[in-house]
């Protein structure tokens, strides 16, 4: 085999094999997000006076539970919004101090109000609406 023929050769194994590991790595038609929802028919109440709850007592505290994060607003007002980022399904924090919920995995930040501040995200998180009664916060749909 002469130089010509073994660089034709190599080339084309190269190309081959590029184009097999691209096919399993296209991108899908929204991007690579998969459009996660919040669970649906969320009715849940959470006791603040017990200790697994001591983090709602603080304003810019949270806890996640169900499938939600709640968190006591810098305000003092409770929210609650889907645990799980709608960029990729990873879990959300709340960041108090910037009135935020947020993912660490790719950056993807939302509002209180659980409207998308910063991408990857390009869709809102699901809102549960939160009532105080006493000292039972009811989260639900």
């Amino acid at each position: 085999m002469d130089r010509k023929e073994f660089l034709s050769a190599i080339g084309l194994t190269a190309a081959s094999f590029a184009l097999i590991n691209c096919a399993g790595c296209s991108k899908k038609s929204d991007n690579g997000t998969s459009g996660v929802n919040g669970p649906s028919d969320i009715n849940f109440t959470l006791d603040l006076t017990i200790s697994a709850n001591a983090a709602l007592l603080t304003n810019g505290g949270y806890l996640a539970s169900n499938g939600v994060i709640v968190a006591k607003t810098t305000a003092g007002t409770y929210v609650a919004v889907q645990q799980s980022c709608t960029h990729q399904s990873y879990p959300l924090i709340y960041q108090g101090s910037n009135q935020q919920f947020y993912c660490n995995n790719h950056g993807s930040a939302f509002t209180e109000a659980g409207v998308v501040k910063n991408s990857p995200a390009n869709r809102n998180l699901t809102v549960y609406q939160t009532t105080l009664t006493g000292s039972s916060l009811r989260v639900f749909s």
